[in-house]
């Protein structure tokens, strides 16, 4: 299931179909092998109901989650952006020889994290992490140097800037791995095909057409939950508005 959420529209088309032969299969079952009785039907409309109020629930909870999540990249993305502007202002407290070094490692930092937020191929993303990786110890190995050499408040200054750089991409990386539990999905998952086998099964009569209007209304809402919660693979996916500004800027400056 880990595989699947990562792709929307499997989501959507996995779903459609298990929940429409769920809703088919209780219907089968009601029709041919325990049929409601008349006297029943009243009962059974209150478990089918509050049945249907938790999927709502469990639903409305898990867009919830998904839409906190991506809140939560949107915000480190733009953290991100300033942490690297202030230390490309800061980079002046350095010497000349460091500090024009750093400018231009951050330039080639910056590059790869608009990468990072724009690659789909999980291939691809493995390259752009070693090289933010190697590019990082190069940005702190060099403002180390006149931080040890002559150690002063004006310099830490730029230590410190430097040290939000690194804590910034740490936290978008938490961000991106931060998804709805599988947990979460296999309990959505089994309460809508416990909904659609009551509908089908308290069904007169079979009728395609209406059995197919809740597994496609839950089969959406679980697409757009699975797309926004997507970071990479989704149609709704944060764009690195911030850190591309910041690069455009650094280029004109």
């Amino acid at each position: 299931m880990s595989s699947l959420i990562n792709f929307p529209p499997l989501v959507f088309v996995t779903s459609l179909v298990v929940l429409w032969l769920s809703a088919d299969l209780g219907n089968l079952i009601g029709r041919k092998l325990r049929p409601l009785k008349d006297d029943a039907r009243e009962d059974f409309g209150v478990v089918q109901a509050a049945t249907l109020t938790l999927l709502a629930l469990l639903i409305g909870f898990a867009f919830s989650m998904a839409v906190s999540r991506y809140d939560q990249r949107k915000n480190y993305e733009e953290e991100e952006a300033n942490a690297i502007g202030t230390e490309y202002v800061r980079a002046d407290l350095l010497p000349a020889t460091e500090a024009a070094k750093v400018r231009g490692l951050l330039r080639n930092y910056l590059d790869q994290r608009v990468l990072f937020y724009s690659v789909r191929d999980e291939s691809e993303l493995g390259g752009i992490n070693a090289s933010t990786a190697q590019l990082q110890t190069e940005l702190w190995s060099t403002v180390q140097v006149p931080a040890l050499a002559s150690p002063s408040p004006v310099v830490a200054l730029a230590v410190s800037g430097m040290n939000d750089v690194l804590n910034s991409q740490g936290y978008t990386q938490f961000a991106w791995w931060n998804r709805i539990p599988i947990a979460a999905w296999g309990l959505m998952g089994a309460i809508a095909i416990c909904s659609n086998m009551l509908v089908g099964y308290g069904a007169r009569r079979k009728e395609t057409f209406l059995f197919l209007v809740l597994p496609l209304a839950v089969s959406i809402s679980f697409f757009l939950i699975a797309d926004i919660d997507s970071p990479r693979q989704g149609l709704i996916r944060v764009r690195p508005q911030n850190l591309i500004s910041l690069s455009q800027s650094l280029q004109t400056h």
